[in-house]
């Protein structure tokens, strides 16, 4: 059918009509200067077509179409074209406002393509002339504004056509950030500061790239008010090693050119990078204007992209009533093209209004009253809350940065973002009940208030530039930099991202056939409660600021309500921070399909006696990347051994069970054992099996039948030595020890000298290498207790100040080599040293202070001859043996000749080197 006429013949300029709500809530007589100039340049008018009331219900139908899978209409977005011939003006009406703007001297800059607005342009003795009101100057906070000091008219024609007049006023939005100097010193502060990898990993982003899935083939638009240098976007790409982001950049025609404006400027560079730092192969859309809201509407209408990214707000009470509706319609339309439109929620938590509103002097007031942030208050936007990073006593971050600047280890616990008490002023997530929109029917789930109205926040991500800040490349007076930025317009931009890449995965899969999810609201709340492993509920904080106010020297603090956070959805965080992989893999079914994880299991040690204990562990490494949660459950065939819990970081964790051989469930045999990995939102489950064998107490029973230095075998024994003890069932298995400082225990089998536990560098049923603890007094008899799975044997050793002996092979030779020639340098081992100077730790390698070497004189003879030492010490590598090199004396007679270490006169025996001319 031909779309329907709703202005009757020519436009009458003899009857008119005042649109009310026109007047904005700064216009006000205290900040008056007075009417403008006849001759200002007023470049951005806009009349805001209203949608019929036939039009009205037929676009909220289609909208609820367009989201509902069992509709015809789902998905199947109209162009800007389609939404024109639906619910815009006719071509015919479109040309008479045309005519009728003509005749009053304005000059017609543009129709939206969805026929839904007229753009116009005049001086402001124009403007005022043709729409029955007068244009002012206002000084508000130290800034010249104009603005219409009463309510417009149009002609009566026009009324019901007509629902806002944008453009009246020059009053802007205020950037959503909060901004940290000097620039990043995380390598001297300690602390530290979001790199886009930190991201990924915190919110499980990974996994999704490393299948491809970045956003690729995706467009994001970003809206500012402020020109932007290009470059700073391509720093911070290449800073953190990213792929470099197409990057296209666009001044709303036919309105006004911002130029730079800082702080504007710094929010466009924040919002570029982070939506790139997210959706890293996406292509972004640079959209400005004097006034980010024509950015938006000019990004809507041009249909530039699937995702708008908007970090700019004020409250309700400082937007006029047409404005919002305003928005509103054009909120509207994005959603029928496939538009996801987010926003930031605000930075002055529940007292959205702090920051806008404005005392009799134009100075900021105190005003703590409830107030949400409007566009995030839109139903069919969404509002992007702030939350803070709390540790507690985990250990999230890693001591040093990767490659790409990043050092986060896993997701890290969240609280509502609220540094006010700190900052000294409102900064926390904004959020509340909105006193424009009624509560939207998706709007449902545990937590949300029955209040009637729309409440925001929807989500929200980490805000806090105190704890931890994003990382901007940016121009801050001139200088261009590194800061750290924070504030809800911090995780808008990272979200949109976030959608780009579930619009670039549904696409790859064949969910749908065309980029867009439209108004995502419905379906986030509904996820929330059909696939909670998506979402990282927020329960702890609340957005209730403090200020402080001083009057002279005397100052206070003033605080304002708030809301608290909570289980399941609250007016702080919303529905919480995402599990971006959860998300993702649950849009389309509404739960998680769980990926296939590797489970290994193992027993240390894995022969136990009776008597003993092992620990059965089993490490559980996710299929997704993400880090596996919950228990698992150990058991063998007859019987349930124990649960543990898992616990880790980095997609892998690890639950252990300590059993005793008397468990029940385990035999004095080979026991099969089975750990069963329960699974989690993200991972199916899995099993794994490890054999442990429990012998009898019988067979653990030690006996000691002598104990030798371990390198003479002579029964002589001083503090440090290396000790061999031998027997039997003196351990149940035979390993060595693989790292220094040597473990006090292996597989169940430990010594103790003198009450001191002694290292082992080797343990097997029949022998036992130990070091003999310096502590152990120089003089008289000491106990050696041998332990061997609980079970003991004992007997004792006379202690003397050194007891040397050299490491020879079988036949008494010296080693690593035998023989050498009068004058060759000869290297030997020896054990039984004594004390050393600098001391060394018992078990360690020697430290940093220098080489270790014996306190007592230390002596070498070859054949009787005095030989001369370059070098005695204990090296690097060693624990408890002495190394010397000497030089063969050119006197000694040829042949077998004896070698011997002597410290502090006590000598060694037994070792033997052929010497030749």
């Amino acid at each position: 059918m031909a779309q329907q006429d709703r202005i009757p013949g020519k436009i009458n300029t003899s009857q008119w009509s005042t649109l009310s709500g026109n007047v904005h809530p700064n216009a006000r007589s205290a900040y008056d200067r007075g009417k403008a100039d006849d001759a200002l340049e007023m470049s951005s008018i806009m009349l805001v077509v209203k949608p019929s009331a036939s039009q009205q219900a037929a676009l909220d139908q289609l909208l609820a179409d367009l989201q509902n899978p069992a509709s015809a209409a789902y998905r199947q977005w109209l162009t800007p074209e389609e939404y024109a011939d639906r619910f815009g003006l006719s071509a015919s009406d479109i040309s008479k406002i045309e005519e009728w703007a003509q005749g009053q001297q304005l000059t017609v800059t543009g129709v939206a393509r969805g026929r839904n607005a007229v753009m116009l342009k005049g001086s402001a003795s124009q403007i005022g002339g043709a729409f029955h009101t007068e244009v002012h100057t206002y000084l508000v906070n130290g800034e010249t504004h104009y603005a219409n000091a009463t309510e417009p008219s149009v002609p009566a024609a026009m009324r019901d056509a007509i629902l806002a007049i944008r453009g009246l006023h020059n009053f802007r939005m205020k950037p959503k950030t909060h901004k940290l100097t000097p620039a990043y010193t995380s390598s001297t502060s300690g602390n530290h500061y979001l790199a886009p990898d930190d991201f990924a990993t915190i919110f499980d982003l990974a996994p999704l790239y490393a299948s491809g899935i970045d956003g690729s083939g995706q467009k994001i638009a970003i809206v500012g008010q402020s020109r932007i240098v290009s470059t700073h976007l391509s720093t911070f790409t290449s800073y953190f090693g990213m792929s470099s982001v197409s990057l296209t950049t666009t001044l709303v025609p036919n309105t006004q050119d911002p130029g730079i404006s800082e702080s504007d400027e710094e929010e466009s560079d924040l919002d570029l990078q982070w939506a790139a730092a997210v959706a890293r192969g996406a292509s972004l859309i640079f959209v400005y204007s004097y006034d980010v809201n024509d950015a938006a509407q000019y990004a809507i209408d041009q249909d530039l992209a699937p995702v708008v990214s908007m970090s700019y707000g004020e409250c309700e009470e400082s937007d006029t009533q047409s404005d919002a509706l305003t928005l509103r319609t054009w909120a509207q339309q994005a959603n029928t093209e496939g538009i996801t439109w987010v926003t930031a929620a605000g930075d002055s938590g529940a007292a959205g209004c702090y920051q806008s509103a404005s005392g009799p002097f134009g100075g900021a007031s105190s005003d703590l009253s409830l107030a949400a942030d409007i566009p995030a208050d839109i139903p069919e936007i969404t509002g992007v809350g702030g939350t803070t990073f709390n540790e507690g006593s985990g250990t999230y971050w890693s001591s040093s940065n990767s490659s790409t600047k990043a050092s986060a280890q896993s997701y890290i616990p969240e609280v509502a973002w609220n540094d006010s008490a700190a900052d000294g002023g409102p900064a926390a997530s904004g959020g509340g009940a909105s006193k424009f929109f009624s509560k939207p029917s998706w709007q449902t789930g545990t937590g949300v208030p029955s209040d009637g109205a729309r409440d925001v926040p929807d989500v929200s991500f980490p805000a806090s530039a105190d704890h931890d800040g994003y990382m901007v490349y940016t121009s801050s007076g001139q200088q261009n930099a590194w800061y750290v930025f924070g504030g809800t317009s911090c995780g808008t931009p990272a979200f949109a991202g976030l959608l780009a890449v579930v619009n670039q995965y549904l696409l790859s899969q064949g969910y749908q056939t065309a980029s867009g999810l439209g108004n995502v609201n419905g379906h986030l709340y509904s996820l929330a409660a059909s696939a909670p492993s998506a979402f990282h509920d927020i329960t702890s904080g609340s957005n209730a600021v403090e200020i402080s106010v001083c009057n002279g020297r005397r100052c206070t603090t003033e605080s304002s309500q708030g809301y608290s956070a909570g289980t399941g959805y609250d007016q702080a965080t919303g529905l919480g921070s995402l599990d971006a992989y959860s998300l993702v893999m649950a849009w389309h079914s509404g739960s998680v399909p769980k990926s296939t994880p590797a489970i290994a299991v193992a027993a240390s040690p894995k022969i136990i006696a009776t008597t003993g204990s092992t620990t059965i562990s089993a490490v559980v490494t996710s299929g997704s990347g993400t880090t596996p949660t919950g228990t698992v459950t150990f058991s063998t065939a007859a019987e349930t051994l124990g649960t543990a819990t898992l616990s880790g970081s980095g997609g892998t964790a690890t639950a252990s069970l300590t059993l005793t051989g008397t468990a029940a469930g385990l035999s004095s045999s080979a026991n099969t054992i089975t750990a069963t990995y329960e699974g989690d939102n993200t991972d199916s489950a899995a099993t794994a099996t490890v054999v442990l064998t429990v012998v009898s107490s019988s067979a653990a029973t030690p006996s000691i039948a002598g104990l030798t230095n371990g390198a003479s075998y002579q029964k002589s024994y001083a503090p440090g030595m290396v000790a061999a003890i031998f027997g039997a069932n003196l351990a149940l298995v035979t390993t060595s020890a693989s790292t220094a400082p040597l473990p006090v225990s292996l597989d169940n089998a430990s010594v103790t000298i003198n009450g001191v536990a002694a290292p082992l560098y080797y343990i097997s049923p029949t022998q036992l290498n130990v070091q003999i603890p310096y502590e152990t007094p120089a003089s008289g008899t000491v106990p050696v207790i041998v332990s061997n799975n609980g079970l003991t044997s004992s007997t004792s050793i006379a202690m003397a100040a050194a007891a040397p002996g050299i490491f020879t092979d079988t036949s008494g030779a010296i080693v690593p080599s035998s023989t050498a020639t009068r004058g060759q340098t000869v290297t030997i081992y020896v054990a039984g040293a004594g004390a050393l100077l600098p001391s060394v730790a018992t078990g360690a390698t020697p430290g940093s202070a220098g080489t270790p070497v014996p306190t007592a004189t230390t002596l070498v003879t070859v054949g009787g001859v005095q030989a001369t030492t370059s070098y005695i010490g204990v090296p690097s590598w060693s624990v408890g043996v002495l190394q010397i090199n000497f030089v063969v004396p050119s006197t000694v007679t040829t042949g077998a000749q004896s070698v011997v270490v002597s410290v502090g006169g006590l000598a060694s025996t037994g070792a033997t080197l052929t010497v030749s001319n």
